[in-house]
């Protein structure tokens, strides 16, 4: 699981809908009280940015035309959430990083924004 938390309109298809299905499953993992300790500390996610991060790809997803069946609560994301704040910090720039190395359809987004 991953959170790149990165501006949406610089992620390709397949990034933008991977993270979307990533926050899922976080919400997921959350609900089922799973052991998250290793994406807390590895940066890879912050479960007090999940609602907002989901509507974020979710307007960035609407905006390409892509339906969207999949709401999320924001009050149980909150609740879900608590435990974990001030755990989590993500490294945006070492994400773009990763991320335009990875993808060289995100860096091409990425350079036009």
């Amino acid at each position: 699981m991953r959170m790149w938390m990165l501006p949406p309109a610089g992620m390709c298809r397949k990034h933008l809908l991977g993270e979307h299905v990533e926050l899922h499953m976080l919400l997921g993992s959350l609900r089922r009280a799973k052991n998250i300790e290793g994406f807390l500390t590895g940066g890879l996610v912050d479960p007090s940015q999940l609602f907002a991060r989901h509507e974020e790809l979710v307007g960035e997803m609407t905006r390409r035309g892509f339906k969207h069946s999949s709401p999320i609560d924001a009050q149980e994301c909150t609740a879900l959430a608590a435990g974990y704040s001030g755990r989590a910090i993500i490294n945006t720039a070492a994400n773009a990083h990763d991320l335009c190395k990875r993808c060289p359809d995100c860096a091409a987004l990425m350079a036009a924004k």
